[in-house]
């Protein structure tokens, strides 16, 4: 039986610091390493294909999804209403760009969601159900999991991070939608502990709250250190100096360092989502307001037994989003697309 053509249609990877370009990297990897004898998987290819699985939402393919003769998918790594909060545009065109993208995800054949919850929204944009389609984000064990404590001295030694103190990590894009600001304000309300943020402006000046952002970037309180855009490969070192992962964002589908960061046992506190519930199983601390954020932070840092059970949890967590797990839900839904 001849091997399945996949066209992998992305620029990703282009810009480092977004975690489309790490789901992206990963999805790309699990199919070619561990389904190569039914897949054939080709990048950016301009040859006709069974399938055309965009990754990102450029004109160029969505032109190129409009002439293909095979199946069109489309990942959905942001609805129209999360570049609220993540890119500043006269409102004219914000308007538009979101049209375009609601336009680019109706004419794929079939969408990708990373969490089963936007399903419903998605549908609220005036797309199908029926095209709509559940595979969750997947990390690689190889690249993220816990390392010697000699390792991690070295890392801490490197970002000039005291050996023995107690390190709260956050990791995204500086924007407004990140929570940015209350990371900053939590850190105030406890400078006894290091405060880490891992991550940069991928969007340059178009960031949504750029000017204030980058004056915090630039002149953060004294506990509080941003280290930039960290490449891929080195993260791992980062979530493994941290106790604690700590995500305040207001909007997200599924991140990408929740998933990395959970293959190091690392606790997670995060805003109090409903996205979070079905995901990752009730299995994390959670809060709406900087006060309960600080409160729940100390908690960990002075209650070791707390702190064991959530570091349990994140284990479990990460033994539900396998390898093997995706990579049958990816070789069940490309296979039944191209037969149907």
């Amino acid at each position: 039986m001849a091997k399945i053509r996949i066209n992998m249609l992305s620029n990703a990877d282009k810009v480092d610091g977004q975690g489309v370009g790490s789901a992206y990297l990963e999805q790309v990897s699990l199919i070619k390493d561990e389904l190569s004898d039914e897949f054939e998987v080709v990048i950016n290819d301009s040859k006709p294909a069974d399938i055309i699985h965009c990754h990102t939402i450029l004109p160029e393919y969505l032109i190129k999804m409009k002439r293909n003769k095979g199946v069109n998918v489309a990942y959905v790594h942001f609805l129209p209403d999360t570049l609220d909060g993540s890119i500043r545009l006269p409102s004219s065109a914000l308007k538009v760009f979101k049209k375009y993208i609601t336009y680019f995800y109706n004419t794929a054949d079939y969408l990708i969601v990373v969490n089963p919850i936007f399903i419903e929204d998605l549908v609220q944009f005036g797309i199908p159900r029926e095209k709509i389609r559940y595979i969750p984000n997947y990390v690689s064990k190889e690249a993220f999991y816990q390392e010697s404590q000699d390792v991690v001295v070295s890392t801490k030694k490197k970002y000039h991070i005291d050996t023995d103190t107690f390190v709260v990590l956050g990791v995204g894009q500086v924007q407004t939608r990140k929570g940015v600001k209350d990371f900053i304000e939590v850190a105030k309300m406890l400078p006894d502990v290091t405060f880490v943020w891992a991550g940069g402006f991928s969007f340059g000046k178009i960031t949504d709250g750029y000017d204030e952002l980058k004056d915090i970037y630039n002149h953060p309180p004294q506990n509080v250190k941003f280290i930039g855009i960290v490449p891929r490969e080195e993260m791992n070192h980062i979530y493994n100096i941290a106790d604690v992962l700590f995500m305040p964002s207001y909007n997200e589908l599924f991140p990408m360092s929740i998933l990395e960061a959970i293959n190091s046992q690392k606790p997670l506190l995060l805003r109090d989502l409903d996205l979070y519930k079905d995901i990752l199983f009730q299995k994390y601390l959670s809060d709406t307001t900087n006060v309960g954020f600080v409160q729940k932070l100390s908690d960990l840092k002075t209650n070791q037994e707390l702190y064991n059970q959530y570091s349990q949890y994140s284990h479990d967590i990460s033994q539900y989003y396998t390898k093997e797990h995706v990579r049958d839900m990816w070789k069940e839904f490309y296979q039944s697309i191209v037969a149907k």
